[in-house]
């Protein structure tokens, strides 16, 4: 071979090597970023790729490492997904700081929950001003305008406070049996409405809303009744504690986001809450995995990159 015929076959070999050098730092690019919303013993994961959400997957487990690697392993599985298709993995949740180092070796960052929150629930719900109600053991508020993220406060009443409840007066903790029960029951036996102690509406309190929650609970009354005392009470002090948190604000549309908002009880409990404040609550397609999402999109934030 002629020394002129080995540069050009040379220069050609490393043109072809550059090329597919790029073509992997693109294919790198445009991989599957993973977001992990890791609890104590329930762990969220979704995908985030070309601007899409996939495969949202959620799996319970004894501790947050098992969940975390039976949810991982699980949307790997279910997706056809392989390790180097992942260009990322992003933590956040309680359950995050049991996690030490990087996932299945791919390179993996943790993210603060309420930055996640405001970003799943933003990018769900399409509100850029608002106030994202997290409806988990307890339950947070973020205040959202734009790209600025707040966390504001919260209270100590939600999906812990439903169970605990549910354990004390119905013996389950099954959230889905105790949500069952409560269809076939009436709330109107337990709450006390302004109507059962006025004879006419009071100011900016029409007869239908609530005085006082489970004040006519009776000691004979039916698991039904309970269970829609229970859930009535979680919710509609969520509903009410987001709106005072609103006060002194322009805000109002509120996005709920959290295992909660599965609740078929919430058809019932926020519009008359709607009506009462002069309010909106959103509840996003996928508000169970909002703050999976929002991990995701830290990290295309961070990097700079389109979600």
């Amino acid at each position: 071979m002629k020394s002129e015929e080995f540069g050009q076959n040379h220069c050609g070999v490393g043109k072809c090597l550059y090329l597919c050098s790029r073509n992997v730092l693109k294919q790198k690019k445009m991989g599957i970023v993973i977001g992990i919303d890791v609890g104590i013993s329930t762990t969220k994961i979704v995908g985030l790729k070309d601007g899409r959400v996939t495969a949202p997957t959620r799996i319970t487990a004894a501790d947050p490492i098992t969940s975390l690697y039976g949810a991982f392993g699980k949307y790997l599985h279910d997706n056809d997904v392989d390790l180097q298709d992942v260009e990322q993995v992003m933590l956040t949740g309680v359950g995050s700081g049991y996690i030490k180092g990087s996932v299945y070796g791919l390179p993996t960052q943790k993210v603060e929950e309420f930055v996640a929150d405001g970003l799943g629930a933003r990018y769900e719900s399409k509100l850029d001003h608002t106030i994202v109600v997290s409806m988990g053991t307890g339950t947070s508020f973020v205040v959202c305008n734009g790209s600025d993220m707040r966390h504001i406060g919260g209270i100590g009443i939600g999906g812990g406070t439903l169970a605990g409840l549910s354990r004390l007066l119905l013996n389950t903790s099954d959230i889905k049996a105790v949500s069952a029960l409560a269809m076939q029951a009436n709330v109107k036996n337990l709450n006390l409405l302004i109507g059962d102690i006025s004879a006419e509406p009071l100011p900016n309190l029409p007869m239908d809303a609530t005085a006082s929650i489970l004040a006519k609970a009776k000691s004979d009354a039916t698991k039904e009744d309970i269970a829609a005392g229970i859930i009535s009470m979680v919710l509609q002090t969520i509903g009410s504690a987001a709106w005072l948190a609103s006060r002194g604000s322009d805000i109002r549309d509120f996005v709920l986001i959290g295992n909660l908002t599965l609740l078929p009880q919430c058809r019932d409990v926020f519009p008359p809450l709607e009506k009462l404040y002069n309010i909106r609550y959103h509840i996003p397609k996928y508000s169970q995995y909002c703050t999976a999402i929002g991990a995701a999109l830290s990290y295309k934030q961070k990097a700079g990159l389109s979600a």
